[in-house]
């Protein structure tokens, strides 16, 4: 279903403060712990900051290090940003005990391969786990309370985003912290049932989906990035294919750019090449097809 470590807007609330254990790590980040799991403030890219968790590490907070975390559950800005962001978990953990969920064995055939475990959120629904995947699986009456704009036939919603259309339609299944990932995932996902259902317009940088719309419009005629690696020909310089409207297939025409290493930095949709500043290439090439 979600991961626990999304960046999403926070709410705020406050957990009971005992069930959080702050501390400073063997090689002096922040860490805390929440139940069986520990949080991170590790290092980025210079000046930034992210989340990072481990399950089950048993040792004090004062000897845990780097190595004793993986994943990246979104960016930090500082100290601050952390705590709140451990207290939103453990504001989650404590909703989602009260929630009173079950486990249960389960043999069940979905549509990610053999249940190998299930959590019943309540009659009729029911959230799988596969080797591979996973997902809700809603019964028929269940099912039928989903909007028809978001509703799938076979009642079967997998985890990556479609487990959102089920948080949205049994709020009061969910955890806020789960509510609040909910939301922003149909947003990005599903704008336009998004609008049509709570009758609003999502602005600019409310819909990854919206704003990647605006983008390829925007940039439609301009030549975009699709493949790039740091030229073994021209130091200092990324040598870059790029189509027009960022565009792939077969039967598109590339052309291929120089950019300097320092200005190459992918945006959230893609890099756009500015013909007056960033040279058109036809030498030889880093990459090994292109030549093909």
């Amino acid at each position: 279903m979600i991961r626990s470590l999304q960046s999403h807007p926070r709410s705020g609330g406050t957990p009971d403060q005992s069930e959080v254990r702050f501390g400073i790590s063997a090689q002096g980040f922040p860490v805390a712990r929440v139940d069986d799991t520990v949080f991170a403030m590790l290092p980025g890219r210079v000046g930034q900051y992210f989340l990072a968790s481990s399950w089950c590490a048993r040792r004090p907070l004062s000897e845990l290090a780097r190595n004793d975390f993986y994943g990246h559950g979104g960016q930090l800005a500082d100290e601050s940003d952390f705590r709140a962001s451990v207290l939103e978990q453990a504001e989650h953990s404590q909703e989602k005990r009260a929630l009173g969920r079950r486990e249960i064995r389960s043999r069940a055939h979905t549509p990610w391969g053999p249940s190998q475990g299930a959590t019943v959120f309540a009659e009729g629904i029911v959230c799988h786990s596969t080797a591979g995947h996973g997902g809700f699986q809603l019964s028929g009456g269940r099912n039928a309370s989903v909007h028809s704009r978001l509703r799938k036939r076979d009642g079967w919603y997998e985890e990556d985003a479609e487990w959102a259309i089920v948080a949205i339609t049994f709020p009061h299944l969910f955890t806020g912290f789960e509510r609040r990932c909910a939301e922003q995932t149909l947003k990005d996902s599903w704008p336009d049932a998004w609008e049509a259902i709570f009758g609003t317009v999502l602005q600019p940088g409310e819909s990854r989906e919206k704003d990647r719309r605006a983008f390829e419009a925007r940039h439609a005629g301009d030549w975009v990035v699709v493949s790039a690696i740091r030229s073994e020909h021209h130091d200092g310089f990324v040598e870059v294919i790029a189509t027009l409207g960022g565009g792939s297939g077969d039967g598109l025409e590339r052309r291929r750019f120089l950019v300097p290493a320092g200005e190459y930095e992918v945006g959230r949709f893609g890099f756009v090449v500015d013909p007056a500043r960033h040279a058109s290439y036809g030498g030889p090439s880093s990459f090994v097809t292109w030549g093909r």
